[in-house]
């Protein structure tokens, strides 16, 4: 009497263990950094810096030659469970750590969340893919041209997040794919940011602590924005009309109904009517971002300053809209409910450098890379800093 044994599943044999293999969520590739961070501070020597505060900075910097060896510090599993926590905010001082960009995060979900709700955003997607019927990929070098220029005059970082969700559904419709919307914004504030021509925050502060005027070195700058934009935009374009022409060719196709399910599920196919309402929300929804961008280039302002007015903006949209109490609170509460976790993994995130700090090993790889690139020549010492400041991002977000 012979038995039979089932048939083995086809992509079990093909690809054995790594055909089912899932790649962990960004929490816990975090939470394994700050346990593997932790780890370190028992092996790695704890050591220190002396450091001297920097008026052009605002806050001390450690002074090269002057790194000590100190008595470490291990950082133990309680450690490890408070590294989250105090990524938010120091449990011991209150001081606030990440819980501003957190808050942002969570409000201008809940003004996005907001405007969907009005439907002027899906009027406004459908008016601008309707009269770009047939030259759908010019939006992607004229988003990219703002996100660069917000990078390039103000270092665009976190306040480009929002638009990620914004961008989604308009490429979809476009008949694009998520990853050109993550592209477009991600290139271009990075370009931007890269580029720096003016930004206060990092070309500015940089050029004003080494006692040299900020305009030094604008016209390289300029050079490398330019050339850098033309470059990102030519490869985002190159591979949209790729996916525009056979969708199977998109890098997340297997997920291609998921998405347009989820983010175009609402569409029926019927143009929404463009109110004089939804345009004066749209209007404001542009003006608020405009507002943003003026008041941390020009008055300085920051998170706090930011996330009150968006709250206000969120506010006048829904006295404009006539909506209820409750279905304002509920729109609110949805939209910063959709970055819940994007607010989560920021926090987390910088839990890695609380339990670097903690742990005594921050300066012990500052004073590490010091060694690398002491003596080398400029262009040398340029190329390996680059390299570090790589390496070290993994560590410092």
């Amino acid at each position: 009497m012979t038995t039979e044994t089932a048939p083995k599943d086809k992509k079990e044999e093909k690809g054995g263990f790594f055909a089912n293999f899932k790649f962990p969520s960004a929490y816990t590739i975090l939470f394994a950094l700050i346990a593997v961070v932790a780890l370190l501070t028992w092996i790695v020597p704890a050591g220190q810096y002396n450091r001297v505060m920097n008026e052009e900075l605002g806050k001390e910097v450690p002074v090269t030659g002057t790194y000590h060896a100190v008595e470490s510090n291990p950082q133990g599993v309680v450690d490890v469970l408070l590294a989250p926590i105090d990524g938010f905010y120091d449990h011991d001082s209150y001081e606030a750590a990440a819980i501003d960009v957190s808050l942002f995060i969570l409000i201008i979900g809940g003004f996005l969340g907001l405007v969907t709700k009005t439907g002027a955003i899906d009027a406004g997607i459908e008016r601008v893919t309707a009269r770009l019927q047939g030259k759908e990929e010019l939006m992607i070098p004229i988003l990219m041209a703002l996100f660069a220029a917000g990078g390039t005059i103000y270092g665009m970082a976190e306040e480009s997040l929002p638009f990620y969700t914004l961008l989604v559904p308009v490429m979809m419709a476009a008949r694009f794919d998520p990853v050109v919307a993550a592209a477009t914004v991600l290139l271009g504030a990075g370009i931007g940011t890269l580029g720096s021509t003016i930004n206060p925050f990092a070309t500015v502060i940089a050029a004003n602590a080494a006692g040299i005027p900020f305009t030094d070195g604008i016209a390289l700058r300029v050079a490398i924005l330019v050339i850098g934009w033309v470059i990102c935009v030519g490869y985002v374009m190159r591979y949209a009309k790729m996916v525009r022409s056979d969708h199977t060719k998109s890098i997340v196709f297997d997920k291609y109904e998921e998405n347009k399910a989820h983010f175009l599920g609402n569409q029926t196919g019927e143009l929404l009517e463009f109110t004089t309402t939804r345009k004066i929300i749209l209007t404001i929804f542009a003006l608020s971002f405009g507002i943003m961008i003026y008041g941390v280039s020009v008055l300085g302002w920051w998170m706090a300053q930011i996330s009150a007015m968006f709250l206000g903006s969120a506010i006048l949209i829904g006295l404009i809209a006539r909506m209820s109490e409750e279905d304002f609170t509920t729109s609110f509460i949805d939209g910063a409910r959709d970055l819940l976790g994007v607010a989560l993994i920021i926090g987390i995130a910088r839990g890695i450098v609380v339990i670097m700090d903690r742990g005594m090993i921050t300066d012990t790889i500052l004073n590490s890379a010091e060694h690398i690139v002491s003596g080398l020549s400029s262009i040398v010492f340029i190329n390996v800093m680059y390299w570090l400041e790589v390496l070290l991002s993994f560590l410092v977000p």
